[in-house]
């Protein structure tokens, strides 16, 4: 079986940035599962995933266009810290979820000052050539439910 629309796929990574640095690896836990043609995975790893097998390993490189976008510099805001609650617990490089009027949004936190706190909306990887090292550990035929969803479920899938 390949992998193509439609079809489970279970696989092991080791994710490196441009310079060749580890950023995070499954291979020391669960492996990540995901639906193929779904969207549910950054589009140049579904890309290079598209008609693999089981037990085939290989390693692409992608882009920030089809990884996490650019980096937008306008991403980063000042905020009024009466916005945040314990902003003495804040730190530099948290992450945390914002409220606004497009609906709930996570940040970074970038400073934290008395009266404000500056946040970055971009995601951590924006604007890095990411390089995947994949094992593909399984495929099987998503059910009918996973599909009318739209992601896969059970065991390391996301769920309902």
């Amino acid at each position: 079986m390949q992998i193509e629309n439609k079809k489970v796929v279970t696989f092991h990574y080791t994710l490196s940035n441009a310079q060749g640095e580890q950023i995070e690896s499954s291979r020391d836990r669960e492996p990540m599962v995901y639906m193929h043609g779904a969207g549910n995975i950054i589009r140049g790893l579904e890309k290079a995933m598209a008609g693999k097998a089981v037990g085939e390993q290989f390693e692409v490189t992608v882009q920030p266009a089809e990884a996490y976008g650019e980096r937008d510099e306008n991403g980063v805001q000042r905020i009024s810290a009466k916005h945040f609650r314990n902003t003495d617990r804040l730190k530099v490089g948290q992450p945390v979820v914002l409220k606004t009027n497009q609906g709930e949004v996570q940040v970074t936190i970038v400073k934290v000052g008395r009266f404000n706190v500056d946040v970055d909306r971009n995601h951590p990887l924006a604007g890095q050539t990411l390089t995947f090292d994949v094992e593909v550990t399984d495929i099987r035929e998503a059910t009918p439910e996973e599909v009318a969803h739209g992601h896969a479920h059970g065991p390391g899938g996301a769920h309902p």
